[in-house]
C-alpha cells in the first residue's frame, strides 16, 4: 500500500469521479485507475462499484476511507512538524 494510492483512493472517494479526481491530483485518468486497481488486489477487496459512468464506494471502501484520511493527515502533519523544526530562530549578530 503506497501513499499515492491512498491519496488517490481518498480523492476519488470524496469526489466520486475518477476523471475529476485525476484533474485535481494532476494525474492522467489512467493513472488514477491504475492506483485504485493496484490497491484493490493488495487489500483483496473491491473499493468502488463502477456502474456505467457512476462510481460508488463498496462497504470495504467506506471502511477504508476514514483510515486513509487519517494516515494522509498524519503524513501531512509529520511533514509540517519536520519543516517547522528546521527553521532557525533567534538573533544573529555579525561583526566586521
Amino acid at each position: 500500500m503506497e501513499l499515492r494510492q491512498l491519496r488517490t483512493f481518498s480523492k476519488v472517494a470524496h469526489i466520486m469521479n475518477f476523471t475529476k479526481a485525476a484533474a485535481e491530483l494532476k494525474y492522467a485518468q489512467s493513472s488514477v485507475t491504475a492506483h485504485v486497481k493496484a490497491l484493490e488486489p493488495e487489500l483483496n477487496v473491491a473499493l468502488f462499484e463502477r456502474l456505467g459512468g457512476q462510481v460508488r464506494l463498496t462497504n470495504a471502501g467506506r471502511q477504508l476511507l476514514p483510515y486513509a484520511d487519517r494516515v494522509l493527515d498524519m503524513v501531512d502533519e509529520a511533514g509540517r512538524v519536520v519543516t517547522e523544526s528546521e527553521d532557525l530562530a533567534g538573533t544573529l549578530s555579525i561583526g566586521t
